[in-house]
């Protein structure tokens, strides 16, 4: 299977150039790769003391690992963290921003054998830690030969993954680490089935981090005098799918105003939506704010939703009907309901069947359900306990990061 693994690195990497040809993301994929070792050894040349290296795939997964680089940079300060990405969404947003906690950001090369020794070899971890799912054989491999310790945080595993099949190779790839920190107590008993015991259920960094977001959200005082004494749904990272389901409740429900955040900055549905919305709506670059009647506001850049849900009475959440449920956990930071539309594929989303449980989770398949659900939640009683729910689910969750840090200090000696 190593073989057949390492063939395909080879034929992707063959492909991708032909692929960058038809595709920006897969040319900014390449392209951000080109000097990706010159910047690695300039940057360890600079410093030459412990570096604590996190990998994640794209933005989603380094807001499951934020929290835990925080407590990490606080509780070891002398330890230089470098973050690698593997997806150009993620890595772009991120290299654009200053930050006190991260050193070094930078992609992963691809997984083959000779360029994940180099990337490890260069860089000298003396932790790492890889968030989720973004697991490559060889980059781990090597960091293991190197003898960092190695962690994996926030795991979240089904039944159904290729890790608790019969092919040895990608078993063994998980009882590489040293210790895994898992969001549930059926992902530890899933790597007992296959002879790991380093499973440590330690819960979603993602609360510690939308807490924390509750806590100190950005400001943005717009907002908050278009909204006066009105309720307010926010919907964020919607595609289509999703606003064929709300079009029909903006334009019948006076009750509310709307924040909508697309998950695509494309211009053509963000004006095909405001076409058929019959209530005012707007593109907030195009917002004076002094005009207060627009009735829908649509956020046509990024970097606000997580924080603008603090405007919210109601939340929806996108992407259920499409590629993947969005973060649901961002509006629960705030203590509101939130709405999502009918997963597809329930298992790679339990948060969603934990919120339904809690109380706080609502899913709706159609405007129907849509419409049923938002009348059930003008009941005071049923509003509170909604909020209830969402409170208790964020108490219980609290203190992953600590949790995880406790357990990496145990075993890390400077």
């Amino acid at each position: 299977m190593k073989w057949f693994y390492r063939l395909g690195i080879f034929i992707i990497r063959g492909l991708l150039p032909l692929a960058a040809l038809f595709n920006s993301k897969v040319a900014r994929f390449l392209e951000g790769r080109i000097d990706l070792f010159e910047k690695l050894d300039h940057f360890r040349s600079g410093y030459s003391g412990p570096v604590a290296w996190f990998h994640v795939s794209s933005l989603g997964e380094y807001e499951q690992a934020k929290p835990v680089i925080e407590v990490l940079k606080n509780a070891r300060p002398e330890l230089q963290i470098a973050l690698s990405f593997f997806s150009p969404s993620g890595y772009d947003q991120l290299v654009k921003k200053s930050s006190t906690l991260i050193d070094f950001i930078t992609y992963i090369p691809l997984d083959s054998k000779r360029q994940a020794e180099r990337f490890v070899a260069i860089l000298k971890p003396v932790l790492v830690f890889f968030v989720k799912y973004d697991l490559w054989y060889h980059h781990v491999q090597a960091s293991k030969r190197l003898g960092a310790e190695l962690y994996l945080i926030s795991a979240s595993f089904r039944p159904n993954q290729i890790y608790f099949s019969r092919f040895t190779f990608f078993q063994n790839l998980i009882k590489s680490f040293d210790v895994i920190f898992t969001q549930n107590k059926q992902s530890v008993t899933l790597l007992e089935s296959i002879g790991y015991s380093g499973g440590i259920v330690t819960g979603d960094t993602r609360f510690d981090r939308v807490i924390a977001t509750a806590l100190e959200p950005k400001q943005f005082p717009e907002f908050l005098g278009w909204a006066g004494q009105e309720q307010v749904l926010v919907a964020g990272s919607v595609w289509e799918e999703d606003m064929q389901l709300l079009i029909p409740e903006i334009n019948t429900n006076p009750q509310f105003r709307w924040i909508i955040a697309p998950h695509s900055l494309d211009p053509e549905p963000m004006n095909k939506w405001i076409s058929s919305i019959s209530q005012k709506a707007i593109l907030y670059s195009g917002w004076d704010r002094r005009e207060t009647d627009a009735r829908v506001i649509l956020v046509d850049n990024i970097g606000m939703l997580s924080s603008l849900y603090q405007f919210g009475k109601v939340a929806y959440v996108g992407g259920a009907f499409g590629k993947g449920l969005h973060n649901i956990l961002e509006p629960i930071g705030f203590k509101i309901p939130v709405l999502f539309g009918k997963l597809k594929r329930k298992e790679k989303f339990p948060e969603a069947g934990q919120s339904r449980e809690e109380g706080c989770g609502f899913e709706v398949e159609n405007s129907v359900e849509l419409k049923n659900t938002m009348k059930l939640l003008e009941d005071p009683q049923a509003y509170s306990e909604s909020k209830a729910g969402a409170s208790q689910w964020l108490v219980a969750n609290q203190g992953a990061s600590e949790r995880i840090l406790k357990e990496v200090l145990k075993r890390y000696q400077s």
